[in-house]
């Protein structure tokens, strides 16, 4: 078994030789995390990866984004270290259920959370990520909306605008059954003077309680500007604050906040992959085509 330094060399080796890049996403392991040449949410590394002149791009995060990567650079080789690290959110809708929901609400205006499979993308008007999805359904506000997968995120946003929106009964199982309103009240009470910021995939009970409500990027922005702060979203965020801003209190909602598949990603398996060339992300052309639609429209606003 090699080290990590000697997984790390060889990582950076191979990268060269294939002219590669490395996109890790911020729920990440640490180690993971230290290898990237971009870190951050899902469209942040999507935008980077259209811009980028490598020829591999090596996405570390789960399905959905390694499809995003490929629907804005369909020229590049996109892989994916493991193929079981899928988004179980973005599983909880399928194109067909959205055909056959455009065809029984053909008015209706489908907005689509960036969590989501290529094929749905396709069936939808515009995609959304949680650090836009207000300004996206917004945009929007004298239509009628469907807003998929996530129903916690669309929640919010209806809040946010008062938009007519119908929400999908989608959500991430991270932020919907492993981070609680009794985990507000238990820390609130241990850190009385700590604000507490909260990514928008958490229940609407959590969202109530949460002096800011942020996507991954957004809680980023929001620690360097407070000292003490409770965060609620998954841990591999977190233990990259308490990482970089050791003089912080930063304190995590939950500890069982983990995205299994999120972890399955190592640095044997980023190795092997830019090795062998695997897992490719393939994806139909048309698909390709309609999905990007509605990408570059949410890009426009």
């Amino acid at each position: 078994l090699l080290s990590n330094e000697e997984l790390i060399r060889r990582i950076e080796k191979l990268k060269k030789e294939k002219n590669a890049v490395l996109l890790v996403h911020n729920y990440q392991r640490l180690e993971v995390q230290s290898i990237a040449d971009y870190l951050g949410d899902s469209l942040q590394l999507s935008q980077e990866a259209a811009k980028t002149e490598a020829d591999i791009i090596l996405f570390c995060g789960v399905d959905f984004m390694a499809e995003s990567a490929k629907i804005l650079s369909p020229d590049k080789k996109v892989l994916i270290p493991d193929i079981e690290a899928t988004c179980p959110m973005a599983a909880m809708v399928k194109a067909e259920d959205l055909c056959k929901y455009k065809m029984e609400h053909p008015e209706d205006y489908i907005i689509i959370y960036v969590n989501s499979s290529a094929e749905s993308k396709a069936e939808s008007y515009i995609c959304c990520t949680s650090s836009n999805g207000v300004k996206v359904v917004d945009s929007l506000k004298d239509k009628k909306i469907l807003f998929v997968p996530d129903k916690n995120l669309g929640h919010y946003c209806k809040l946010k605008t008062g938009a007519d929106v119908e929400l999908w009964d989608g959500y991430c199982y991270v932020h919907n059954n492993k981070i609680s309103l009794d985990d507000v009240k238990r820390e609130k009470k241990k850190h009385p003077q700590a604000k507490l910021v909260v990514h928008p995939e958490c229940t609407p009970e959590v969202v109530a309680e949460a002096d800011e409500v942020a996507s991954t990027s957004g809680i980023i922005k929001y620690v360097r500007e407070h000292n003490e702060v409770i965060i609620g979203t998954e841990i591999g965020l977190i233990e990259q604050l308490q990482k970089n801003y050791p003089e912080k209190k930063i304190y995590p909602l939950s500890e069982n906040a983990i995205c299994v598949t999120m972890k399955l990603i190592t640095l044997a398996k980023i190795a092997w992959a830019l090795e062998n060339e695997q897992y490719e992300i393939n994806l139909d052309e048309e698909i390709i085509e309609r999905a990007n639609l509605a990408l570059r429209r949410m890009l426009e606003i």
